[in-house]
């Protein structure tokens, strides 16, 4: 077990991501855990339907928006540069949707977001971690923060297995947190709290760019 904080230096990468590549929506090594990790995404999202959870399921909906919105651009950065900044391997999972993300690291975004709006308590907005002149940090922030740290932490992780792969070398811990985890979480804590039109803008532009993307990119096969 091992940590990795920056991408390598070496061709082992590149080689990766010439595999993967390969294996990008192959159906050849599905498996039925597919069906299995998709009815609990459905069972979690209809019993936030059921209770009426609407802001829980609006943060869902929107992590998951931004991811799918990071996963097209990196497969469209491969497309153009011919490596992306991320990629998943073949043999770890059972599909790979587009070349820096599989099924499984798919379907656990998809839920991320309501896990962070959950985990923000009842007063997101109460101030924490105040000294002296400094009045602290709300909850929703070190919400923000705090899962951000988590997630890029479990990416070194990944990224020191077979599974999952930095490309270049710049590319670790320090960027992944900053620019793609903190926008995640400020998605997921702070759209809920927006006006109902914001919301509504802020939701349908994204989720409307992704399907305009994936259904124009794919059939050219750019990503």
């Amino acid at each position: 077990m091992k940590f990795v904080f920056w991408g390598p230096s070496s061709d082992h990468a590149k080689e990766a991501v010439n595999e993967a590549l390969n294996h990008v929506r192959d159906v050849g090594n599905f498996n039925w855990t597919f069906i299995f990790i998709l009815a609990v995404v459905f069972y979690v999202y209809w019993t936030e339907i059921k209770n009426k959870n609407w802001d829980v399921l609006i943060a869902g909906v929107a992590l998951y928006s931004v991811h799918w919105l990071y996963e097209i651009t990196n497969a469209i950065i491969a497309k153009a540069s011919g490596y992306p900044l991320w990629t998943v391997s073949g043999e770890s999972t059972t599909f790979i949707l587009l070349i820096g993300v599989s099924w499984e690291l798919s379907m656990m975004f998809s839920i991320a977001g309501i896990i962070s709006y959950k985990m923000l308590g009842d007063d997101p907005e109460k101030r924490i971690l105040k000294f002296g002149k400094f009045k602290g940090i709300t909850m929703r922030m070190f919400g923000v923060i705090g899962m951000a740290a988590l997630f890029a932490l479990i990416e070194s992780f990944l990224a020191g297995t077979e599974a999952f792969i930095w490309v270049y070398p710049w590319w670790g811990v320090l960027p992944v947190f900053i620019t793609t985890y903190i926008p995640f979480f400020i998605a997921s804590n702070y759209v809920p709290k927006m006006k109902p039109k914001a919301k509504k803008i802020f939701l349908f532009s994204i989720v409307g760019l992704n399907i305009l993307l994936l259904a124009i990119l794919i059939p050219l096969g750019i990503i």
